[in-house]
């Protein structure tokens, strides 16, 4: 039987968000074609009709979880106006997020596959990546002047980097006090380090 266009591209739509999920918990590497489109309800023939490679497939999927992940960063600050950076810190440095395994932040849990992927994967995190630092930089006054070349601001760098590397680390270990401590003590020097920043700089005009 023929699949109609229509449904052929909602089949696609299906495979890249199953996709985006699955590469996320078991890595780029960790699982097959059949398995994926066996999570989309396909079959494996159906693979090579929708994307030409899985590099393709890695690459679109690696877009929709950034997106993804960064509508919930636009969803957070929206909930709490008065406090945005505060409110995404709060949820994206938790236990709860920490747990989210297949539908949490895709740079904490492919970042190290990716920069083993080709120039498409990684041409996808970098947007996604870009996209974070210019929300945060927003957030922290670093938009437009402070940016260097087109680049984004160190502060928003910084801070990124700090958020992402302590779910990383709180994921590694078994004990969870450790673990917990690791979100905490990040929360704790992306706020504090903002505050002390501001009041070293003063009143801005």
């Amino acid at each position: 039987m023929r699949v109609s266009r229509v449904q052929a591209e909602e089949n696609r739509q299906t495979v890249i968000n199953v996709a985006s999920r699955l590469f996320r918990e078991h890595g780029f590497d960790g699982i097959g074609l059949k398995d994926l489109m066996e999570g989309a309800g396909l079959t494996q023939g159906a693979f090579y009709k929708q994307f030409e490679s899985k590099d393709d497939l890695a690459a679109q999927a690696s877009r929709r979880a950034l997106e993804n992940a960064l509508g919930r960063w636009s969803a957070a600050a929206q909930a709490n106006p008065q406090d945005p950076l505060g409110a995404v810190v709060a949820f994206y440095l938790s236990m709860g997020h920490r747990a989210e395994r297949m539908d949490g932040c895709p740079v904490i849990a492919l970042g190290s596959d990716a920069a083993r992927q080709g120039a498409d994967v990684k041409a996808s995190f970098e947007a996604g990546i870009r996209d974070y630092l210019e929300m945060l930089g927003g957030w922290i006054g670093e938009a437009g002047g402070e940016k260097v070349g087109g680049q984004p601001g160190g502060k928003a760098m910084a801070i990124l980097s700090t958020m992402v590397g302590a779910v990383v680390l709180s994921r590694a270990v078994n004990d969870e006090q450790m673990s917990k401590r690791f979100l905490q003590a990040a929360a704790e020097s992306v706020l504090t380090g903002l505050s002390a920043g501001e009041a070293q700089e003063g009143p801005r005009q």
